[in-house]
């Protein structure tokens, strides 16, 4: 059971990081839709599209399963935060589980 804690906590570390990718993503889509941040501005065109290279395939998946828009509005990343949420706490369960 030794060997599965480093794994566990590799998966960990990498959910807890797309999560944050999830987050800088939607805080810069707001930051950009009210005008603190100009769409015009190069680097943040650079860092939308590399957050969308990470972000677009995920939400694909999701929308083609279940359409997440209601009134106009996305809750494709806020269906993925929860996802992640639960992973990274199901995670943390499974490493308390092993250590233990």
């Amino acid at each position: 059971m030794i060997i599965l804690d480093p794994f566990l906590e590799v998966l960990g570390l990498l959910v807890d990081i797309y999560f944050k990718i999830v987050v800088v993503q939607v805080v810069l889509f707001w930051l950009i839709h009210f005008k603190v941040l100009t769409p015009s501005n190069k680097y943040a065109q650079k860092t939308v599209e590399l957050l969308d290279k990470a972000t677009v395939p995920v939400y694909n998946k999701i929308k083609s399963k279940v359409p997440m828009v209601f009134s106009g509005i996305d809750f494709t990343p806020f269906a993925v935060l929860l996802v992640l949420y639960f992973i990274g706490r199901v995670i943390v369960s499974l490493r308390i589980m092993v250590a233990g």
